[in-house]
């Protein structure tokens, strides 16, 4: 009651008030990151070692042992690690308990590491240490191709060129380029030559190192003046390596350029990239988790005109696979949905009360609690995304719970023959202590969610909050702002109405007519159901049967219903992978991908493909292992990325048309289809598949065995798909015995 008549005492400061929320809402939604799901802010960090060259059964011995044990030893608040193994590389992700200081663990893990370099193989690369996120996916790919320039070219272009421009964009991460060469030079050895001249490649090696040194040269005075000394101990061109001499041999130097060819190369190259049949570099552009990816989306298309103009004339830029597209039409349905909401909500404000005025006045409220919820969201951090804004949209037919009820309650005591003024005040402060009952039973519905861990703490904690807000600032708006505006509005309709009470129809406005006849037909709906109300107490028995019946069948019907963590979600694009049978060269696998692409031609039509990216075996850098799902595991792994014009066919029908077809048509690969979306990606949080079984034991060939029998298991499953073992266990090999006693004996080692 006091509240009520404060605000009708001094509405100009509920005027001043109002005006707040409208800036501090509208300020926030303009400000707030916009991303499809929010952040998911799990503690976990990733570590990548590498070593060229060391194969995969002493990668894991001698590093990823040694690395788990040190970790375990040696950092705190560790849920579990997982570890994967390639040919000199291992990837270490290791995940914290939810209240673990992300800054502290990365502290940690990095001293850790660091102090176990000394007993791990010399010569090993220090780690690349960094935090995983599962929001830090692909946004928007890039693809460089050209007619002139070599692959060497573009990833140099790629490498130095762009992703040096758009490292600026804030809230981005850019893995190195996939497929090209990386420029390195070459020493093309002639062993012939070597062993004339009774030199090894240790030597060519000792003496490159020797004379391509990085040195300090200081400086020096003479007299008056002082000289920078400057030293030619690093050669400057690839003629100059070509002079290097290697050793003195009776009297004469024997250059580099007797048994060697320096030139400006790059080594074999393991990564190939292709779009639509034509070699070329993709660049990926990842964002942070805190980021919008709206924003890192816009920024880098802002700066594709700056790198267009300054590339070579002859290569071609192409923005790829643009997630900001879907999750922008994500946030513009969920409020086009919500305006939907509320417009349906007035409309049958108007038809119940008759009044545009009392209508006008509950879909003020309605945006104001929304905008408070807003601007309270965005002091948190929050983001605005289809969570928080499906929180707001779901909260909009409770929000006129507040206004409608204040107002009906009014003309209640109107039509009892209260005053005005008493009537307002009396019908907002008399259901003030219901609603507020009301309000708080249903936030209590909501604490549940703060109760949850892991992804779904931070998908459903923003959703909750933005309901909860809403619902809090409504019923304060309805104790205010509301009694105001029905003293401002109502007054005069109320004074008409009782001027005019017994006026013909004919004579009342046009919503007068509307409300008197839906009030008819209201009635006769009323008599109707009041009828049947007398007729289940009359027939109790009948009555708890038909009931019973209903549970019963609902019942039955709930056992047949698909359950799933998140809908499905049709983004246009589909993410095949393919792996070649084992030991296959990544030359012969670019074919295997080349035939995999006529087979998607065949199935999904041609008007309907906008591009076919294909990206096939490791990247050049292990750097980029940090982001990825861990499907890449050799060179001839890859995958196709099929991106879909928008007037294309069922996504799904065409998926298992394509599982159909291509194990029949390539029985030695392996082929299982990823999820292409966003929110599929975040919600798997780095897992290749939604679901992931995994086999730990001491006895490697037992438990191969049992992963089998899994595996097998799983594929009589109904509704189990692409079900496969990710490791590749029977990869050809050469192993190298050595006599060790007849090589001493020969004065080798």
């Amino acid at each position: 009651m006091l509240l009520v008549k404060y605000a009708l005492k001094f509405r100009v400061s509920f005027y001043v008030l109002t005006v707040l929320i409208v800036l501090a809402g509208a300020g926030a939604a303009i400000v707030m990151p916009k991303d499809v799901l929010p952040e998911v802010d799990v503690p976990v960090v990733t570590i990548v070692w590498s070593y060229t060259g060391l194969d995969t059964p002493e990668m894991e011995h001698r590093v990823t042992t040694y690395t788990e044990f040190a970790l375990s030893n040696n950092v705190n608040g560790i849920r579990d690690m997982e570890s994967t193994t390639l040919q000199g590389v291992t990837i270490t992700r290791i995940y914290f308990q939810p209240n673990v200081s992300i800054d502290l663990a990365l502290a940690q893990v990095t001293a850790s590491t660091n102090s176990i370099r000394a007993a791990l193989p010399p010569g090993i690369q220090p780690p690349v240490v960094m935090r995983f996120s599962a929001s830090a996916v692909p946004v928007i790919q890039l693809a460089l191709s050209s007619t002139q320039q070599s692959e060497r070219q573009l990833y140099d272009l790629g490498q130095y060129r762009v992703r040096q421009t758009l490292t600026s964009v804030p809230g981005s991460t850019l893995p190195s380029p996939y497929g090209g060469a990386p420029r390195e030079i070459m020493v093309d050895l002639d062993l012939h030559a070597l062993q004339a001249y009774g030199l090894t490649p240790q030597d060519v090696t000792a003496a490159m190192t020797a004379q391509n040194l990085t040195v300090p040269s200081g400086l020096a005075k003479f007299g008056a003046e002082q000289y920078v000394v400057r030293l030619n101990s690093s050669p400057e061109a690839i003629a100059t390596l070509n002079q290097v001499p290697i050793r003195v041999i009776n009297g004469a130097p024997v250059l580099m350029r007797d048994v060697a060819y320096v030139r400006d190369g790059s080594p074999p190259q393991q990564n190939i990239v292709r779009q639509d049949g034509h070699r070329g570099v993709l660049l990926t552009v990842l964002k942070n988790g805190e980021a919008s990816t709206l924003s890192v989306v816009n920024n880098v298309k802002a700066m594709l005109g700056t790198i267009r103009a300054a590339a070579p004339k002859d290569v071609t830029l192409t923005p790829l696979f643009d997630q900001s597209v879907f999750v922008s039409g994500a946030i513009t349905d969920v409020v086009r949905e919500g305006a939907i909401a509320a417009g349906l909500t007035g409309l049958m404000i108007l038809l119940f009360l008759g009044s545009w005025r009392s209508t006008v006045i509950v879909l003020i409220s309605i945006p104001l609690s929304v905008l408070a919820s807003l601007a309270v969201l965005g002091a948190l951090g929050e983001t605005i995304n289809i969570m928080t804004l499906g929180g707001m949209a779901l909260a909009v037919g409770i929000l006129v719970d507040d206004a409608t009820v204040a107002i009906e309650n009014t003309y209640r005591l109107m039509e009892e023959g209260r005053e005005f003024r008493e009537a307002v005040v009396e019908g907002a402060a008399g259901i003030a202590k219901p609603a507020l009952i009301s309000t708080l039973s249903i936030c209590c519905a909501f604490v549940s969610v703060m109760f949850l861990t892991d992804a779904p703490r931070y998908l459903f904690t923003p959703q909750a909050l933005a309901v909860v807000l809403a619902m809090l600032a409504s019923y304060v708006l309805s104790r205010t702002l509301v009694p105001i505006l029905v003293d401002v509005l109502v007054k005069s309709e109320h004074e008409k109405r009782d001027a005019g009470r017994d006026q013909p129809a004919a004579e009342k406005g046009f919503f007068g007519r509307i409300h008197d006849g839906f009030e008819h037909r209201f009635a006769a709906f009323r008599r109707g159901y009041l009828g049947l109300v007398h007729a289940t107490i009359a027939h109790r028995v009948l009555t708890l049967l038909v009931a019973g019946v209903t549970m019963a069948v609902a019942g039955t019907l709930f056992l047949f219903v698909g359950t799933d963590y998140f809908p499905q979600v049709n983004a246009s694009q589909m993410t095949l992978h393919v792996r070649a049978p084992p030991g296959l060269r990544i030359e012969q696998t670019e074919l295997l991908f080349q035939q995999v692409e006529a087979t998607i031609r065949e199935v999904v039509p041609g008007g309907e493909i906008e591009t076919i990216l294909d990206n096939i075996g490791l990247p050049a850098s292990n750097y980029n292992f940090a982001f990825g799902d861990g499907t890449f595991v050799a060179y001839n792994d890859g995958q196709v990325l099929v991106a879909l014009k928008p007037d294309h066919g069922s996504t799904p029908d065409y998926t298992r048309r394509l599982r159909v077809m291509l194990h029949d048509r390539f029985p030695n690969a392996v082929f299982y289809f990823q999820p292409a979306d966003i929110i599929t990606q975040i919600l798997d949080f780095g897992v290749p598949a939604q679901i992931d079984v995994q086999i730990s034991g001491r006895h490697p060939d037992k438990d191969l065995a049992v992963a089998h029998d899994i595996e097998r298991k799983l594929r009589m499953m109904a509704g189990a798909v692409d079900v496969h073992l990710q490791q590749i266990t029977d990869a050809p090999e050469f192993f190298v015995n050595v006599d060790r006693v007849r090589a001493a004996a020969l004065g080798l080692t």
